[in-house]
């Protein structure tokens, strides 16, 4: 764990080197998301607020007698946040505190209500996170109300009480409102973690520049960077940013993230140089659906029949050697592979050998979806598998006869394959514990963007 948590922070101060002066991802949190954080804000907020309050010193008497006070309950019936543009996050929390005064015949008990405010500053932090600080912070108090019935408190006790606990207040609560947002920004820094996608490959995401802050939403512009065997994925450059238009996505929603094309060429780049696309797919004789064996082909390629007079097991060596591309327009995500197909057979001395070779191309289409944190895909078959004879040595094959039959075997493991990657998924930007929750996705010209509300789980 320690040498994750090392080469994480290697990776934060590397990565202002490796294609990081463009975003390829924008996350995009509006004004929504702030009612939720201020209703799951509340409880934490009131446990920050519980200070300890030194003793009074009573001198209603005449006589010098600390007076021991504590805070029984801190209740914030009433949290806002809402952005400042250009700024940061305007925070107003209405707070009451009920107090009990150790007092001498019978304890006293006061309520006193209080607005805290504070003003949150939104920057990028120096690697490559949001970070959360206060420029401004105060409290107005309101007039203490005695509970329990003892109106008959006498206010040269009282005042002094209340200014008393006021002054102290006013010193303490800040620190915690302080202290809460370190906490915050704790939580923030998980967003640059290494999120695992195979065995060998993770992602990667940082922001590059300073948040843009409306009075809609907060928006941050995020280079990703997926990693091979700690290598990064690099693609040529483009000169052209990507932009998130404004009206996008759902109305309403928490988040509406937006992910490029750019994106998408990476991690299909990243399945192919891992080999991941690559494939067998091998005949079994014993099975009764198995169509994969020479009896089946020889009936469409004589030679192969003169060659194997007993049926054998063929083996398909599926190969990617061109890199699939991702094509996405407006409705409508599609993938295209071009593998190099070997048709292997068992010879006499239990090598194979090879019959035929092909380059196929196949069109997919490709519907993603999203499940908690996880961008994943489901691919089916567009049109016919295209076949064209790279080499033969079984003689002419015409591949209009050989086409039904090899589509028959190599649809399906193709798709299973495919499917089986893709449904492992390529985490979207997140902290620890955050989930997506009801997305929508929407395919536009070059780029997707994901809509949806949040869920935070501890």
């Amino acid at each position: 764990m320690a040498r994750a948590r090392g080469l994480g922070l290697l990776l934060a101060l590397l990565l202002p080197m490796v294609g990081a002066s463009r975003p390829d991802t924008v996350v995009r949190l509006n004004k929504e998301v702030l009612s939720y954080v201020a209703e799951a804000g509340k409880a934490p907020l009131q446990r920050a607020l519980q200070v300890t309050v030194p003793h009074f010193q009573d001198w209603s008497g005449r006589v010098f007698q600390p007076t021991r006070i504590q805070i029984l309950n801190v209740h914030v019936p009433h949290l806002q946040l809402k952005f400042i543009a250009g700024f940061g996050i305007h925070l107003l929390a209405a707070t009451n505190f009920t107090f009990k005064i150790f007092r001498v015949p019978e304890p006293l008990h006061l309520m006193l209500p209080m607005a805290l405010l504070a003003d949150t500053p939104v920057s990028q932090g120096s690697i490559g996170t949001p970070v959360v600080s206060i420029s401004g912070c105060f409290s107005l108090f309101h007039k203490a109300i005695v509970l329990d019935g003892h109106n008959s408190t006498a206010p040269a006790l009282l005042a002094p009480l209340q200014n008393h606990i006021k002054a102290v207040l006013q010193n303490k609560l800040c620190l915690r409102i302080s202290n809460l947002v370190q906490g915050f920004n704790v939580h923030l820094g998980t967003l640059i973690g290494l999120s695992p996608i195979g065995p060998e490959s993770q992602v990667h995401y940082s922001m590059i520049d300073t948040p843009t802050i409306t009075n809609d939403y907060i928006s941050l512009n995020i280079n990703a960077v997926l990693f091979l065997l700690s290598r990064p994925i690099v693609l040529p450059v483009d000169t052209t940013p990507f932009v998130l238009p404004q009206h996008v996505g759902t109305r309403g929603a928490m988040a509406t993230v937006g992910l490029s094309q750019d994106l998408f060429d990476s991690a299909i780049l990243l399945l192919q140089k891992a080999g991941a696309l690559n494939l067998d797919i091998t005949g079994q004789l014993k099975s009764d659906y198995n169509l994969l064996n020479t009896s089946m082909l020889g009936q469409l390629i004589p030679e192969v029949g003169r060659q194997f007079p007993e049926p054998m097991p063929l083996v398909l060596k599926v190969r990617l050697g061109a890199t699939p591309t991702v094509t996405l327009r407006t409705n409508n995500a599609t993938l295209r592979l071009q593998p190099f197909v070997e048709v292997l057979a068992p010879a006499s001395n239990s090598a194979f050998q090879s019959l035929f070779s092909l380059d196929v191309v196949v069109n997919l289409s490709l519907q993603l979806s999203v499940s908690k944190v996880r961008l994943q895909g489901t691919t089916s078959v567009l049109g016919n598998v295209q076949l064209t004879v790279a080499s033969s040595n079984v003689g002419f094959i015409d591949t209009d006869h050989v086409q039904p039959l090899m589509g028959a075997v190599f649809e399906k493991p193709l798709l299973d394959h495919l499917n089986a990657l893709l449904g492992m998924g390529v985490a979207l930007p997140h902290v620890v514990n955050l989930q997506y929750v009801t997305p929508e996705i929407f395919v536009y010209e070059g780029y997707i963007v994901v809509s949806s509300r949040l869920l935070y789980q501890r």
